[in-house]
């Protein structure tokens, strides 16, 4: 009876362990929680001086690292842009803290990385660590780099480098608080460092986007070709029974300039230009061939002349295709020329392709 007492004590004592442990474990678990959802806070720097100061600022950046690690592991690339910023936060807090920083930039980096995040844990800010604040009062140092950082994280390839650039950033906070604390010897390195980021970056590149889709080739269009003619009176190119170019009227080559700069404005392919004389019936049929001839021959010189570089073929048809007969008379009165004048003149005529037609 004595040794069943004995060993129901036992069973109990282990129960009531066992309850001891699970609700340590409930506590210690409450507790990391309790700290990962507030800012991590680093011992005074007059409290530092202990081993157990010490080993306790170094459970939070251990703790801060973690914190890294579960958002990468969620799914957070280590490469994305805003991880990364906390990252360099992290690393430059540690190092500072470690060279025995005796000012606030350790606490203050490290407030920097745990609001990134937090931010990132909790999905509250859409791109949390895009500024990149002057911690303690650092100096802003290399505005170029600082531009050129701006610029490569506006860049469509910025996926590609963001690491580069958001250490760059951190660096150069990291260089200026140096500076204001120690000169420029002490800033130098990390200057430095956030250059050779910087030209890595531009390195870099694009280089990790796919490539452009290809274009798709335009489809071969057909160009339409058109005829287009002009008839311009001969009177009012020359008097009547004329045909040098001296004998060319004013009116005729203000109209020869004007046909000239409608047909190179208006055309994107000229093949040919044909220019064709026609006389009336008076006189004989030789002489008309002949002076139809000279006629288009001197309006074709007079537009070579004003720098119409087109090929231009010329034909004299004298007395066929006329257009107004005006009775038998063969008499050169001056009712009967007025009457035939519709005959006398020299067509232009066009073939290409104008402006506007291509489909």
């Amino acid at each position: 009876m004595k040794k069943q007492t004995t060993f129901t004590g036992l069973k109990a004592f282990a129960s009531i362990s066992l309850l001891v442990s699970a609700l340590f474990a409930a506590n210690v678990a409450q507790a990391e929680e309790a700290a990962a959802a507030t800012e991590p806070v680093l011992n005074e720097v007059k409290d530092r001086i202990t081993d157990q100061a010490v080993r306790a600022d170094q459970a939070t950046y251990t703790a801060t690292q973690a914190r890294i690690k579960a958002l990468n592991e969620t799914g957070i690339p280590v490469a994305d842009y805003h991880l990364s910023k906390a990252q360099c936060w992290l690393d430059v807090s540690l190092h500072e803290y470690t060279r025995n920083d005796r000012s606030a930039f350790p606490q203050e980096a490290l407030s920097q990385s745990a609001g990134i995040l937090t931010a990132l844990e909790q999905n509250s800010t859409p791109n949390p660590g895009e500024q990149t604040p002057l911690v303690n009062n650092a100096d802003k140092l290399r505005e170029d780099l600082w531009a050129k950082a701006g610029t490569l994280m506006q860049a469509p390839g910025k996926t590609c480098y963001a690491q580069k650039v958001a250490c760059a950033e951190v660096e150069l906070v990291h260089a200026g608080n140096e500076h204001k604390q120690q000169g420029w010897r002490h800033a130098k390195p990390y200057v430095q460092i956030a250059e050779d980021l910087i030209a890595e970056a531009e390195a870099i590149g694009d280089s990790c986007l796919p490539p452009p889709a290809p274009v798709a080739a335009a489809p071969v269009v057909a160009p339409i070709e058109t005829i287009e003619q002009v008839s311009i009176a001969a009177d009012a190119l020359f008097k009547f029974n004329k045909s040098a170019g001296d004998d060319l009227l004013p009116a005729g080559k203000q109209t020869l300039d004007e046909i000239a700069a409608k047909i190179n404005d208006g055309y994107v392919v000229i093949d040919s230009i044909k220019l064709t004389g026609y006389t009336d019936r008076l006189g004989s049929e030789s002489y008309n061939q002949k002076l139809s001839e000279r006629r288009a021959q001197t309006v074709k010189a007079y537009l070579q002349s004003k720098g119409f570089t087109h090929v231009i073929e010329t034909y004299g048809k004298g007395e066929a295709d006329q257009v107004a007969e005006c009775g038998t008379s063969t008499k050169p009165t001056k009712a009967l020329t007025e009457c035939l004048q519709p005959n006398r003149r020299v067509v232009v005529e066009v073939k290409g392709v104008k402006k506007g037609t291509a489909q």
